[in-house]
Protein backbone atom coordinates (compact mmCIF):
# COMPACT_ATOMS: atom_id res chain seq x y z
CA UNK A 1 0.00 0.00 0.00
CA UNK A 2 1.75 3.13 -1.31
CA UNK A 3 1.41 5.93 1.85
CA UNK A 4 2.07 8.44 -0.83
CA UNK A 5 -0.97 11.57 -1.54
CA UNK A 6 -2.07 11.76 -4.80
CA UNK A 7 -2.54 15.86 -4.30
CA UNK A 8 0.10 18.35 -4.22
CA UNK A 9 -1.72 20.22 -1.48
CA UNK A 10 -1.40 18.72 2.87
CA UNK A 11 -3.85 16.62 3.61
CA UNK A 12 -5.83 16.56 6.52
CA UNK A 13 -7.80 12.73 6.75
CA UNK A 14 -10.74 13.71 9.16
CA UNK A 15 -12.42 10.95 10.95
CA UNK A 16 -15.64 11.68 12.80
CA UNK A 17 -19.22 11.52 13.74
CA UNK A 18 -22.32 11.36 11.50
CA UNK A 19 -23.86 12.76 14.28
CA UNK A 20 -23.73 15.99 16.04
CA UNK A 21 -22.99 14.33 19.66
CA UNK A 22 -24.21 14.92 22.90
CA UNK A 23 -22.50 18.12 23.64
CA UNK A 24 -22.13 21.78 21.58
CA UNK A 25 -18.87 21.49 22.21
CA UNK A 26 -18.09 18.84 19.71
CA UNK A 27 -19.35 20.42 16.38
CA UNK A 28 -18.33 24.06 17.53
CA UNK A 29 -14.84 21.80 17.58
CA UNK A 30 -15.38 20.28 14.32
CA UNK A 31 -16.51 23.48 12.73
CA UNK A 32 -13.51 25.32 14.40
CA UNK A 33 -11.11 22.28 12.50
CA UNK A 34 -12.76 23.01 9.09
CA UNK A 35 -11.89 26.76 9.15
CA UNK A 36 -8.24 26.13 10.45
CA UNK A 37 -7.77 23.50 7.46
CA UNK A 38 -8.66 26.18 5.16
CA UNK A 39 -6.98 29.25 6.45
CA UNK A 40 -3.47 26.93 6.54
CA UNK A 41 -4.34 26.35 3.00
CA UNK A 42 -4.55 22.54 3.17
CA UNK A 43 -6.85 20.16 1.93
CA UNK A 44 -10.06 18.46 3.45
CA UNK A 45 -9.99 14.52 3.27
CA UNK A 46 -12.89 13.46 4.69
CA UNK A 47 -16.29 10.57 4.43
CA UNK A 48 -18.55 13.17 2.21
CA UNK A 49 -21.55 12.94 4.29
CA UNK A 50 -23.44 16.40 5.25
CA UNK A 51 -24.62 15.39 8.75
CA UNK A 52 -23.28 15.50 11.74
CA UNK A 53 -19.66 16.45 12.97
CA UNK A 54 -18.84 14.87 9.27
CA UNK A 55 -20.95 18.03 7.58
CA UNK A 56 -20.11 21.01 9.90
CA UNK A 57 -16.29 20.22 8.98
CA UNK A 58 -17.04 20.18 5.33
CA UNK A 59 -19.40 22.99 5.55
CA UNK A 60 -17.07 25.12 7.25
CA UNK A 61 -13.92 24.09 4.88
CA UNK A 62 -15.37 24.77 2.53
CA UNK A 63 -17.44 28.47 3.52
CA UNK A 64 -13.46 29.18 4.23
CA UNK A 65 -12.27 28.61 0.15
CA UNK A 66 -11.05 24.68 1.01
CA UNK A 67 -10.51 22.14 -0.98
CA UNK A 68 -12.49 19.06 -0.18
CA UNK A 69 -12.16 15.55 -1.08
CA UNK A 70 -14.88 13.44 -0.01
CA UNK A 71 -15.26 9.54 -0.13
CA UNK A 72 -18.42 7.72 0.50
CA UNK A 73 -19.68 4.54 -0.09
CA UNK A 74 -23.13 3.54 -1.86
CA UNK A 75 -24.83 2.17 0.54
CA UNK A 76 -24.28 5.04 2.41
CA UNK A 77 -25.66 8.03 0.44
CA UNK A 78 -29.08 8.37 1.68
CA UNK A 79 -28.27 8.03 5.13
CA UNK A 80 -25.22 10.31 5.26
CA UNK A 81 -26.77 12.29 2.63
CA UNK A 82 -23.78 12.31 0.20
CA UNK A 83 -22.29 15.93 -0.26
CA UNK A 84 -22.09 16.39 -3.74
CA UNK A 85 -20.55 19.94 -4.02
CA UNK A 86 -17.20 19.25 -2.91
CA UNK A 87 -13.98 19.75 -4.73
CA UNK A 88 -13.61 15.95 -5.42
CA UNK A 89 -16.49 13.60 -4.85
CA UNK A 90 -16.18 9.66 -5.18
CA UNK A 91 -18.85 6.93 -4.37
CA UNK A 92 -16.77 3.33 -3.55
CA UNK A 93 -18.91 -0.02 -3.24
CA UNK A 94 -18.12 -0.33 0.05
CA UNK A 95 -16.38 0.92 3.62
CA UNK A 96 -13.18 -1.23 3.06
CA UNK A 97 -12.72 0.91 0.13
CA UNK A 98 -14.02 4.34 1.58
CA UNK A 99 -11.06 3.84 3.89
CA UNK A 100 -8.60 3.05 1.50
CA UNK A 101 -9.42 5.28 -0.75
CA UNK A 102 -9.18 8.51 2.09
CA UNK A 103 -5.94 6.95 3.56
CA UNK A 104 -4.27 7.36 0.52
CA UNK A 105 -4.92 11.03 -0.37
CA UNK A 106 -4.00 12.03 2.70
CA UNK A 107 -0.94 13.34 4.38
CA UNK A 108 -2.49 13.34 8.03
CA UNK A 109 -5.00 12.09 10.13
CA UNK A 110 -7.06 13.24 12.76
CA UNK A 111 -9.90 11.76 14.78
CA UNK A 112 -12.51 13.54 16.23
CA UNK A 113 -15.17 12.88 18.51
CA UNK A 114 -17.66 9.83 17.16
CA UNK A 115 -19.48 6.40 17.55
CA UNK A 116 -18.12 3.11 16.01
CA UNK A 117 -17.22 4.07 12.32
CA UNK A 118 -14.53 6.35 14.01
CA UNK A 119 -13.40 4.19 16.34
CA UNK A 120 -12.36 1.52 13.25
CA UNK A 121 -11.28 4.10 11.09
CA UNK A 122 -8.20 4.93 14.33
CA UNK A 123 -7.74 1.37 14.59
CA UNK A 124 -7.49 0.10 11.28
CA UNK A 125 -4.78 3.22 10.61
CA UNK A 126 -3.31 2.88 13.90
CA UNK A 127 -3.28 -0.84 13.25
CA UNK A 128 -1.82 -0.18 9.74
CA UNK A 129 0.64 1.93 11.28
CA UNK A 130 1.93 -0.66 13.83
CA UNK A 131 2.33 -2.87 11.24
CA UNK A 132 4.80 -0.46 9.23
CA UNK A 133 2.21 -0.21 6.26
CA UNK A 134 2.71 3.58 6.55
CA UNK A 135 3.94 6.38 9.06
CA UNK A 136 1.91 9.17 8.84
CA UNK A 137 0.72 10.99 12.01
CA UNK A 138 -2.43 10.25 13.88
CA UNK A 139 -4.25 13.07 15.90
CA UNK A 140 -7.28 12.29 18.15
CA UNK A 141 -8.78 15.27 19.07
CA UNK A 142 -9.72 14.78 22.67
CA UNK A 143 -12.89 17.69 22.76
CA UNK A 144 -13.98 17.85 26.46
CA UNK A 145 -12.09 14.97 27.12
CA UNK A 146 -14.08 12.77 24.48
CA UNK A 147 -10.98 10.51 24.02
CA UNK A 148 -10.06 9.27 27.85
CA UNK A 149 -11.82 6.40 28.05
CA UNK A 150 -9.77 5.35 24.57
CA UNK A 151 -6.80 6.12 25.53
CA UNK A 152 -7.59 3.96 29.44
CA UNK A 153 -8.57 1.16 27.02
CA UNK A 154 -5.15 1.48 24.77
CA UNK A 155 -2.83 1.71 28.26
CA UNK A 156 -4.59 -1.27 29.33
CA UNK A 157 -4.44 -3.56 26.01
CA UNK A 158 -0.63 -2.79 26.95
CA UNK A 159 -0.51 -3.73 30.40
CA UNK A 160 -1.90 -6.87 30.04
CA UNK A 161 0.26 -7.64 26.88
CA UNK A 162 -1.66 -7.65 24.01
CA UNK A 163 0.19 -4.85 22.52
CA UNK A 164 3.72 -3.39 22.93
CA UNK A 165 4.44 -0.28 24.50
CA UNK A 166 5.46 2.03 21.32
CA UNK A 167 1.67 1.57 20.28
CA UNK A 168 0.94 4.94 22.93
CA UNK A 169 3.64 6.41 20.67
CA UNK A 170 1.57 5.88 17.44
CA UNK A 171 -1.01 9.01 18.12
CA UNK A 172 -1.06 11.98 19.67
CA UNK A 173 -3.93 13.42 21.75
CA UNK A 174 -4.33 16.74 21.50
CA UNK A 175 -6.95 18.56 23.67
CA UNK A 176 -7.86 21.66 21.51
CA UNK A 177 -7.66 22.69 17.60
CA UNK A 178 -5.16 25.51 18.12
CA UNK A 179 -2.65 22.29 19.62
CA UNK A 180 -3.77 20.41 16.70
CA UNK A 181 -3.39 23.32 14.06
CA UNK A 182 0.44 23.23 15.71
CA UNK A 183 1.18 19.57 15.49
CA UNK A 184 -0.57 19.58 11.86
CA UNK A 185 1.99 22.30 10.52
CA UNK A 186 4.93 20.29 12.45
CA UNK A 187 4.04 17.46 10.68
CA UNK A 188 3.85 19.46 7.55
CA UNK A 189 7.19 20.46 7.55
CA UNK A 190 8.79 17.31 8.13
CA UNK A 191 6.47 15.90 5.62
CA UNK A 192 8.33 18.22 3.42
CA UNK A 193 5.62 20.54 2.51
Amino acid sequence: MSSQPVSSLFSICVFCGSRPGAKPEYEAAATEVGEMIAAEGWRLVYGAGDVGLMGAVARAAQAKGAATFGVIPTHLLPKEVGKRDLTTFIITENMHERKKVMFMNCDAIVVLPGGAGSLDEFFEVLTWKQIGLHDKPIYLLSTDGYWKPLEALIEHVIDEGFAPLSTAQYYETVQTVGELTEALRAARTDAGH
